[in-house]
């Protein structure tokens, strides 16, 4: 059904874009070439909507991050007949875009159009790697996903949305029973997760059916307590409320409990055919792989040797700039020995304790306050989403990373929350949070995603296309513009600015010497100690991630690198006409978009500003 519905829109949309033309060269009705393109806008904006229904009816969870809520009690398909129907949506949607007349388009119409041709033969090349990938890792996965889902996302507004989460709990069974599926299929393709992923794994998948109705431990399960939690904010009788939580309680011990098991038992059992081979060089073709995988997450066509190479030469700058602030501060011994310094003493770190891990909040908000009311100096384009900062739940806090930013719901009902992970204080030195607040909240993530999804006239697919080298290139970004507004007072809080930027510069070390040059989880770990002053515990959570997301951790440097390029041009171009608020509004308002396209739009802006001095 979806197949055909798709080729008829591109029929109309060839037939759309034909007609203005024949109609002018006959003269019929008189139309001139701005109404015929006026008509081919509104189809296109049409199309984009249309396409983006279609792909979003595939994707329930998606849909409901974004405010559609009509298929709240589904999971999404994850069989090989589902893959085969969303992949011919995308060729469908790509033959109808090829239909509309890219030159008669304006400027707008032509980069949106470029974006939507872009991610969708992205889409398509990638295809043939579907099965390459974890689906269930130490840092995400479904056995987390579902939990977070429906405790974040799902919302619970009548007695139907209850009914739906209930549903979604007895959908479990089937759901995860598939997942077990799929994770057989791939290993028996060769593309199985290393063996230090099983114990996290196995571990956080219990913890999500722990805790009664599943023991008498005393304490609700999270998902019960959620569940209870939501329901007692509506506005019905206590009889009603009883009977939808004897619901649940049976759907969780039920299905819920079924397929969480289904799901143990297969982690164990792959477990035990695991091997300690860590990079993405050990799958079949996975040097093919790994090529693709860059190619996305940069957006350019660097080989591997390459960004080893850049990785290497910003690790050497920036020890240099670090050796500066060693001398500010009158250290005198080695770097390695200031590294110690920085990563042992306890002046840097807040106890670990509740109410230090509470401090470091604090502390986190007092940050954020202060950018707040600097960024109009800078920005003239933000979003009107709040944000929050917010401690990782317990649940999670032992897989989940250092920190990171969920994006706001579009329609307000949930804000954008910067993520700081407090399992244990010794890991988040004080000295760094300036710049990961900046990176993760303010101006950071948070300006950058909530502001996309607000920005008016730009279609909804353009709004939530994801390129990594972009978003996680402008977070970074965002650290070290800190300085350039006047943060970043405090010496050692600049050496945490440097910290962080060389942690991304050794991620294109290790990334690529993991995955194209054979190196072992621990040779990668040994650099990392070697390299940064980041604790052992840290090091090691970061290569087991870097291990099972390969070419992810590339996107962060090759980003930043570019926008700092750019910038500079700019100010070199225009001089004192060069403008902040300007190169931000350039750089933001579009969304996301690939770092060929910023260059483009970022010269393009310079160009016009020369021509009206």
């Amino acid at each position: 059904m979806i197949r055909q519905t798709v080729s008829s829109i591109a029929l109309l949309l060839a037939l759309a874009a034909c007609e203005p033309a024949q109609k002018n060269e006959q003269k019929t009705f008189g139309q001139d070439a701005e109404i015929a393109q006026e008509q081919q806008a509104e189809a296109l904006d049409k199309f984009f909507a249309d396409a983006m229904e279609a792909r979003l009816a595939l994707n329930p969870l998606q849909a409901e991050r974004l405010g559609d809520r009509s298929n709240n009690d589904k999971w999404p398909e994850i069989s090989d007949e589902a893959d085969a129907k969303e992949l011919q949506l995308y060729k469908d949607q790509l033959a109808a875009l090829r239909a509309f007349d890219f030159d008669t388009l304006s400027e707008e119409d032509q980069l949106s159009y470029r974006i939507f041709e872009l991610t969708a033969e992205r889409y398509i090349k990638n295809n043939r790697w579907r099965d390459y990938g974890y689906p269930i890792n130490q840092m995400f996965g479904w056995h987390t996903g579902v939990a977070t889902h429906l405790m974040t996302v799902h919302r619970i507004n009548d007695v139907a949305d209850a009914e739906a989460y209930i549903t979604r709990l007895n959908g479990l069974a089937d759901f995860l029973a598939q997942l077990s599926a799929d994770l057989q299929e791939r290993a028996d393709k060769g593309i199985q997760a290393p063996k230090f992923v099983y114990p996290y794994v196995i571990e956080s998948s219990r913890n999500i059916i722990s805790g009664a109705p599943f023991d008498d431990s005393g304490e609700d399960n999270i998902l019960l307590a959620d569940f209870k939690k939501k329901v007692g904010n509506l506005e019905i009788g206590e009889e009603e409320q009883t009977a939808l939580i004897a619901k649940a309680t049976e759907a969780l011990t039920t299905n819920t409990k079924a397929g969480f098991e289904t799901l143990i038992t297969k982690l164990e059992d792959l477990e035990k055919t695991a091997t300690t081979d860590d990079g993405a060089w050990k799958f079949p073709d996975g040097d093919a792989f790994y090529a693709q995988a860059l190619e996305n997450n940069t957006t350019t066509t660097m080989t591997a040797d390459e960004i080893h190479q850049i990785g290497l030469d910003n690790v050497a700058r920036i020890h240099e700039a670090m050796k500066e602030i060693m001398a500010q501060v009158g250290f005198e011994g080695s770097l390695q020995d200031f590294f110690e310094f920085t990563r042992t003493d306890d002046q840097f770190f807040y106890p670990n304790t509740e109410e230090g891990k509470a401090a470091y909040l604090q502390q986190a908000n007092d940050i954020i306050d202060a950018m707040r009311e600097r960024v109009p100096d800078f920005f003239d384009l933000t979003p009107k989403a709040p944000m929050e900062v917010r401690a990782v739940e317990k649940f999670r806090e032992e897989s989940a990373g250092k920190a990171f930013y969920q994006r706001s719901a579009p329609d307000g009902s949930r804000p954008g929350i910067f993520y700081a992970n407090l399992r244990n204080t010794k890991y988040m030195p004080i000295y760094q949070l300036e710049a990961l607040a900046y990176h993760e909240g303010i101006p950071g993530h948070h300006f950058q995603i909530a502001l996309t999804q607000e920005l008016d006239g730009v279609p909804l697919f353009q709004r939530t296309a994801r390129f990594t080298a972009f978003t996680e290139g402008w977070g970074l970004y965002t650290e070290e513009l800190g300085k350039d507004m006047g943060f970043y007072q405090d010496p050692y809080s600049d050496f945490g600015r440097l910290a962080m930027e060389l942690w991304r510069a050794c991620r294109l070390v290790v990334d690529t010497g993991l995955h194209s040059k054979k190196w072992t989880r621990e040779q990668a770990i040994d650099y990392l100690s070697e390299n940064t002053p980041n604790p052992h515990g840290d090091v090691v959570a970061a290569i087991e991630r870097y291990i099972v997301m390969p070419g992810q951790a590339t996107a962060y440097m090759v980003g930043k690198l570019k926008i700092m390029e750019l910038r500079q041009m700019a100010m070199d171009e225009l001089g004192d006409k060069f403008d902040w608020k300007g190169f931000h509004r350039v750089v933001l308002k579009n969304g996301a978009v690939p770092l060929s396209i910023l260059e483009t739009n970022v010269k393009a802006w310079v160009a016009d500003l020369k021509k009206a001095s």
